[in-house]
């Protein structure tokens, strides 16, 4: 298994477990439950380290594609970017969700302040990672791509694009 694979196989974590999480936040407060509160907590927790993972991954997946023909290291550039900023988010929301256990462990009275921020985190999360996701795709999958001209004959629009400067 290459660090590509290892990339593909743990940068979903992140995305997913923030969605999950914030649905599941969203229950426990409506619910004033702080065990789904906690399960929330722990998925955030979860997620930051998978993040962590993705980033480890992210730099040795970008050797292996950002020379192949339909990868332009323009897009592998926008999409480390927009995920390293996904990762800060969601470290900080890890951060949260620790001190978010905590709170609701001790019946503090700052844990319904604490799920409120943490909720907050993770709606910009839950936007990073959809802008995150998407630019990642965009790598290897050209049909998502919002720039790209229609394909014909099952040619791409590099391999196109090459040929016509062909003609010089």
């Amino acid at each position: 298994m290459n660090d590509a694979h290892l990339h593909m196989v743990v940068n979903h974590f992140p995305i997913i477990g923030i969605i999950l999480g914030f649905g599941v936040l969203i229950a426990g407060m409506f619910f004033k439950n702080n065990s789904v509160k906690n399960t929330a907590y722990c998925l955030f927790i979860v997620g930051a380290i998978f993040a962590f993972a993705s980033m480890a991954t992210g730099e040795g997946a970008e050797e292996m594609v950002e020379d192949m023909p339909s990868v332009g290291k323009q897009i592998i550039h926008e999409h480390e970017e927009m995920a390293e900023k996904l990762a800060i988010v969601l470290y900080i929301l890890g951060l949260a969700s620790i001190a978010g256990l905590y709170t609701n462990i001790k019946n503090h009275a700052q844990a319904k302040l604490v799920s409120f921020l943490a909720l907050t985190i993770a709606a910009v999360g839950i936007f990073l990672g959809k802008q995150t996701g998407t630019s990642g795709g965009e790598v290897r999958h050209t049909e998502i791509r919002a720039n790209t001209p229609a394909t014909t004959n099952g040619e791409n629009a590099n391999t196109q694009g090459a040929e016509e400067g062909d003609n010089d």
